[in-house]
């Protein structure tokens, strides 16, 4: 395997060097590139051959292409370190009360955070912080069209309820794309932490969030009782799918302390280690029955803001610090894939754990030629369709999706999504 930085021989250059000259000419015949494009191919192919052979001498190392090429995060969100989402699939667990108690914890160890709250149908967020009269409002910025965030003890806050708007009386692709732009066009600022609250399930809002930013990890809210924990297992999934590891497990209402001295567990036992167990999640915190917790919420004061020194404050402040030690284990490092013009192929970086990386070549028509959409598969029988392409499209663009997918934009107008799954299957060039 190559590391993304290597070094070479002169000799071993000019080989390289030969070979790329070599193949950008071969390609860019059989690709058929017309007019302009084509002579232009052309010349780099000659400049690079003539180069090659006239300046092995002074050459001493070659570098592969940079795998490092930050992904293109929306202008909002550049600042943003990590962004967390908090998730259940099931209404009534506790998932945004867990989300608020648990960006105030990392916002009372020193980290910049903010909350955004994607649930549009039911927004709790200024519920559960309510921010001083005349401050709990979103404004947009005239100049720059960025919405900017209502703040409330250093911790910065969006939600469709802060908004003059009333109630979201609408369809899953509008209420989708509002989502979208609220995450991406508030201007964030620089933050250690972006804790997203998610909705209940596993639809539209859940893949445009996943698709359209790069989520760092989520954390997973439960209960003890076995329907939560149906439920919770395919949000899991989901997030599997999109490539988004989950670090964390919070089985809330789990238990009381009772007068006698006794823990008792309403509830039942056992749901969260289930869950922790069979998905290999790393951190497993039970929360207890406590008044505070909802109290709090009701009056508008997260617990670990009115009373830090409680039993509910310190069991957050563990998750908070299980999150903060994940988080910095996964590290930055991300897959990622671009085309190449000049040697007419896809480079694909995968990431494998903080430093290595699996980088390879693939044809831009094998990639076209293994679609998984309905153009090219049966959807029924999962059989592939006879579906004609012209082989020397080329691509324009390749954006990521997320952290588990690209999208390709071809130059016959057909657009693709590319999973790094499928990529890492594809025949390579060698």
């Amino acid at each position: 395997m190559r590391a993304p930085c290597a070094r070479a021989t002169t000799s071993e250059c000019a080989h390289v060097g030969a070979r790329r000259a070599a193949v950008a000419w071969r390609r860019g015949r059989l690709a058929g590139l017309r007019g302009a494009r084509a002579e232009e191919a052309a010349r780099r192919g000659d400049v690079f051959r003539a180069s090659c052979s006239s300046s092995t001498d002074q050459v001493e190392a070659v570098q592969a292409d940079e795998a490092e090429v930050a992904p293109q995060v929306p202008k909002g969100l550049r600042g943003v370190r990590n962004i967390v989402a908090v998730a259940s699939c099931k209404g009534g667990v506790g998932k945004s009360t867990t989300c608020v108690n648990l960006a105030y914890t990392l916002s009372q160890s020193g980290a910049r955070v903010g909350i955004f709250d994607a649930d549009l149908y039911g927004p709790s967020l200024p519920i559960m912080v309510s921010p001083e009269y005349g401050k709990s409002k979103l404004v947009m910025d005239p100049v720059t069209k960025e919405l900017q965030p209502v703040e409330y003890e250093g911790v910065k806050l969006v939600s469709f309820g802060f908004t003059t708007e009333g109630s979201a009386m609408m369809r899953g692709p509008m209420a989708s794309g509002l989502v979208d732009q609220m995450l991406t066009t508030t201007d964030w600022g620089d933050l250690d932490y972006l804790l997203i609250d998610m909705p209940p399930g596993t639809g539209d809002i859940h893949l445009t969030v996943g698709q359209s930013i790069p989520i760092t990890c989520a954390v997973i809210v439960t209960t003890p009782h076995k329907l939560a924990y149906a439920d919770v297992a395919k949000g899991i999934r989901m997030f599997a799918r999109l490539n988004v590891p989950c670090v964390g497990v919070v089985e809330n209402m789990s238990y009381f302390d009772g007068d006698d001295g006794k823990r008792y567990f309403p509830f039942g036992e056992g749901s969260g280690e289930r869950i922790q167990s069979e998905f290999a999640i790393p951190h497993l915190v039970q929360m207890p029955i406590r008044e505070e917790v909802s109290s709090g919420s009701d009056e508008g004061v997260p617990c670990v803001v009115s009373d830090p020194e409680s039993e509910i404050a310190s069991v957050l402040r563990g998750l908070g610090a299980s999150v903060a030690e994940e988080i910095s284990k996964l590290g930055r490092r991300r897959s990622r894939a671009k085309y190449d013009p000049n040697m007419h192929e896809i480079h694909v970086y995968i990431a494998r754990g903080e430093e290595d990386w699996d980088s390879f070549e693939v044809e831009p028509a094998v990639v076209r030629e293994n679609d998984q959409s309905a153009k090219f598969i049966d959807q029924l029988t999962g059989k592939p369709l006879d579906a004609d392409f012209n082989r020397d499209i080329f691509p324009l663009e390749v954006l990521p999706l997320g952290n588990y997918a690209v999208q390709i934009s071809w130059s016959d107008g057909f657009n693709q999504i590319a999973t790094f799954e499928q990529l890492e299957a594809m025949e390579r060039i060698q």
